[in-house]
C-alpha cells in the first residue's frame, strides 16, 4: 500500500486550490452566509464546467471523469480549507449511494445530470431524535414494484432544502432492524415533499428537515442496509478529509498570526505556551491525516478494513478539527472572538461536522461494535 498521492493527484490538488482561491475565498463565504442557499449557483456551475467537481468518480459512460476515490478525498480536503458551502459533499454522497444501489439503467438515467452539475442531490438518512444506524430509520416505504410511497421525516440533510434529487433511506412496513431497508430516489419538488431549512451554528452551509407525506419515489434496485452502510462509510471518509483540510488552515492561521503579533516587544510565537499550542495542533492534525488517508486508501481499494477505518478516521478528524479550531482561536486572542476575524467560521464548522454522522464518541462505539468488542 502507498499512502502518498501521485503526481497527477497533486497537480489536481494544486489546480483545485488555485480555482477555489479565485472563486471561493473566505470573503465570498461570508457574503454567501446571508443567502438562502449559502452557495453561489454560478460558482457551482463553474466548478462543474471547469473542474468537473461533481462528476469526479462518475464513470465516463455516465457523463463523469471516471477518477478514483482519492480524487474525491483531495477535493473534500481543499473545500474544507475554504469552508465552502458548495453542495459537493451532499451531491457526492447521493452519487455514491446511486452507484452502489442503482442498476446500470438507473445509473445511466440519474448520474449524467448530477455529474454535469445540472442537478444537485442529497442523501437523507438520519431522522429527528434518532441516530445514524438502521434502528433510527423510521420512514416507511409501501407499494409494489419500482414505485413506492414514502411517509415520515428526515433531518440533518445537507443541502436538503435545495437538492433536485434526494436519496432517502426507508424501511418496508412491518420490518425491524437491518431487514427491509431500501433506498429510494425522490424528486425534491415532488408532491408530498416539504422541506424546512434548519437553524444551525454553522452558517456556511445549509441543513434541512424533510417531511414525506405520501410522496412517490423510485426504488434503487440494490438498495439495502449493507449498501447504505458501505456508502455511509465512504461519506464519513470524505467528511473526515474535509475536516482535516479545515484543521490544517487553523494551524496555518495560528502560526502566521503568532509570527506577526507582537507583545512585550517580541512575537507571541516566541513564547513557550504559544509554541506548545501550535505543536499540539500539529500532532493532532498529522495523526488525523494518517487515519483519514489510510481510510481513503481502503475506500479506493474497497478493502475489507474500511468498516473499521471509516469510524476511526471520523473520530480522529472530529477531535483534531475541533481542537485546532479552538486553539487557533485562543492563539488569536481577543481578535479571534470577534466577527471580523475568520476563526469563528472554522470553529462553527468544526463543531457542527463533529456531530454530523455521529461524534467521536459515537464513532468509537461503532468501531468497538465492528471489532466485536
Amino acid at each position: 500500500m502507498n499512502f502518498a498521492f501521485d503526481e497527477d493527484q497533486e497537480e489536481f490538488r494544486a489546480t483545485l486550490r488555485r480555482f477555489l482561491e479565485q472563486v471561493s475565498p473566505l470573503s465570498s463565504t461570508r457574503e454567501l452566509m446571508a443567502e438562502p442557499l449559502a452557495f453561489s449557483p454560478d460558482v457551482w456551475r463553474r466548478a462543474s464546467d471547469q473542474v468537473g467537481l461533481p462528476g469526479l468518480v462518475v464513470s465516463e459512460e455516465d457523463g463523469g471523469q471516471g477518477l478514483s476515490f482519492l480524487e474525491l478525498v483531495i477535493a473534500a480536503e481543499e473545500l474544507g480549507r475554504v469552508v465552502s458551502g458548495m453542495p459537493f459533499l451532499s451531491t457526492t454522497s447521493a452519487i455514491l449511494a446511486i452507484q452502489a444501489a442503482g442498476s446500470s439503467e438507473q445509473r445511466a438515467q440519474l448520474l449524467p445530470a448530477l455529474a454535469s452539475g445540472d442537478q444537485t442531490a442529497a442523501l437523507a438518512t438520519a431522522e429527528p431524535g434518532e441516530g445514524w444506524g438502521p434502528d433510527g430509520i423510521g420512514v416507511t416505504a409501501s407499494g409494489d414494484g419500482d414505485e413506492v410511497v414514502l411517509n415520515g421525516r428526515k433531518s440533518y440533510v445537507l443541502d436538503g432544502g435545495s437538492a433536485d434529487l434526494i436519496v432517502v433511506s426507508a424501511r418496508r412496513e412491518g420490518t425491524v432492524g437491518e431487514d427491509g431497508i431500501v433506498l429510494v430516489v425522490v424528486e425534491g419538488d415532488a408532491p408530498g415533499v416539504s422541506r424546512r431549512v434548519l437553524d444551525s451554528m454553522d452558517q456556511t452551509r445549509r441543513m434541512a428537515e424533510i417531511t414525506l407525506k405520501d410522496a412517490k419515489g423510485r426504488l434503487l434496485e440494490n438498495g439495502s442496509w449493507s449498501t447504505l452502510a458501505r456508502t455511509l462509510d465512504r461519506v464519513e471518509v470524505l467528511l473526515s478529509a474535509e475536516m482535516i483540510g479545515g484543521a490544517q488552515v487553523c494551524l496555518e492561521r495560528a502560526v502566521d498570526y503568532a509570527q506577526k503579533r507582537h507583545q512585550f516587544g517580541r512575537a507571541i510565537g516566541s513564547f513557550q505556551a504559544i509554541k506548545h499550542l501550535c505543536a499540539d495542533m500539529f500532532v493532532e492534525i498529522e495523526s488525523a491525516k494518517a487515519a483519514v488517508y489510510y481510510a481513503a486508501w481502503a475506500a479506493d481499494e474497497d478493502n475489507e478494513e474500511l468498516p473499521v477505518l471509516a469510524p476511526l478516521a471520523k473520530a480522529y478528524a472530529s477531535q483534531a478539527y475541533f481542537f485546532a479550531a479552538s486553539e487557533s482561536l485562543h492563539v488569536h486572542g481577543g481578535i479571534g472572538f470577534t466577527w471580523a476575524d475568520d476563526s469563528h467560521l472554522y470553529f462553527k464548522r468544526a463543531k457542527v461536522t463533529e456531530l454530523l454522522y455521529g461524534d467521536a464518541t459515537a464513532n468509537k462505539e461503532l468501531l468497538a461494535q465492528r471489532l466485536g468488542l
